[in-house]
């Protein structure tokens, strides 16, 4: 995906809005091939609006690449697209893709996160390790994916997210979902009481984010330590302790050592299983299932280890279903630049 070039076809003012970081990037594409040119972080809740990290990393692409210029923008950020712009539930301000064309003369869409994701591994290798992990199945095999077929992304991160994208010719198109306040997969007791518990928790049946996500990790944590706290350990009782947005990633390096950390993270990872198969009857992604968000690649050994997320993927109580998931390839998305090429993408397909 990233390789230097001396000219491009395109070149692509690409953005990426969280909470909690604003990434842009200018991404060149040459042929089949895209790469990032020069990129900046921003602390989002620390810009009065997009206007200030826009105006600053234009500045800064100017005299980085001067003869690379952005000829179109997109901008991805979390929240549904309403024309032309995202009102961002967790920032102080708005996307507005009408106001950048506006002030900065640049033609720009914008698209929902999971967007960006979806239209992001439209460009993955996956033959690079660097890019994508592939998943054996249980019998060892690593199916092919078929060309054109369906991608279905789901990204389990802070929330979880959940798109497809499908090819029609050579156009690339991304739909959004808000599949992931889809129910909660059960299917041992073990997931019924948690559903259970969660649902006290939050006064209704819980939909599969509550369980599946990095506030499902925590979730989970909170659920055992309420349930078994005699088997609670020092290390265990500290991250109670934490700041909740400070414990998953805790809860999920203790996984190794501390019984109760080992028993959040495994529970998430089979929700996480399940919920992928639950996608996988409904999108029938012949192109593959793409584990997207952060949370699967940092804990790839575990999700391999004794088969802990493809057994459970794999199962069904109808056969025809267990010989569709067995067919599917699963994939670790591992390049944390995919929002940023995603965007970019999109806009190349929009603009081109």
């Amino acid at each position: 995906m990233r390789t230097k070039r001396t000219s491009y076809d395109i070149v692509v003012l690409s953005g990426d809005i969280g909470g909690t970081n604003t990434n842009l990037a200018l991404v060149g594409k040459k042929g089949g091939t895209v790469s990032i040119l020069c990129d900046r972080h921003y602390r989002t809740r620390e810009v009065a609006s997009l206007s200030e990290p826009l105006t600053s990393f234009l500045a800064d692409a100017a005299i980085e690449h001067p003869s690379f210029p952005p000829e179109v923008c997109c901008m991805s950020g979390a929240g549904p697209v309403v024309g032309n712009r995202i009102s961002l539930t967790n920032a102080p301000w708005d996307i507005d893709g009408d106001a950048v064309k506006a002030e900065f003369g640049l033609p720009t869409i914008v698209i929902n996160d999971f967007s960006a994701i979806s239209y992001g591994v439209m460009l993955l290798d996956a033959s690079d390790p660097e890019q994508l992990s592939a998943l054996p199945h249980t019998d060892g095999s690593l199916p092919d994916p078929l060309p054109g077929g369906v991608k279905a992304v789901v990204g389990a991160g802070t929330g979880l997210g959940v798109g497809y994208v499908v090819k029609h010719g050579d156009r690339i198109r991304a739909y959004p979902s808000e599949g992931g306040h889809a129910s909660l997969p059960v299917f041992d007791g073990e997931s019924r009481r948690f559903s259970s518990w969660l649902e006290t928790k939050f006064g209704f049946a819980p939909g599969a984010e509550a369980g599946v996500s990095g506030q499902g990790i925590a979730n989970a944590f909170a659920y055992f330590a309420e349930t078994r706290a005699a088997e609670l350990t020092p290390d265990s009782r500290a991250i109670i302790e934490l700041p909740e947005a400070d414990r998953p990633a805790r809860i999920a390096c203790q996984a190794a050592d501390d019984s109760t950390c080992a028993r959040s993270l495994d529970l998430f990872i089979h929700l996480y299983a399940r919920f992928a198969a639950d996608a996988t009857a409904m999108f029938l992604p012949s192109g593959g299932v793409f584990l997207a968000g952060g949370i699967a690649s940092k804990n790839e050994k575990r999700f391999l280890a004794g088969n802990r997320f493809m057994g459970m993927f794999e199962r069904s109580y109808r056969e025809h279903i267990r010989s569709i998931l067995v067919r599917t390839p699963v994939y670790i998305v591992k390049d944390y630049d995919i929002s940023l090429y995603g965007a970019a993408n999109a806009a190349i397909e929009t603009f081109s």
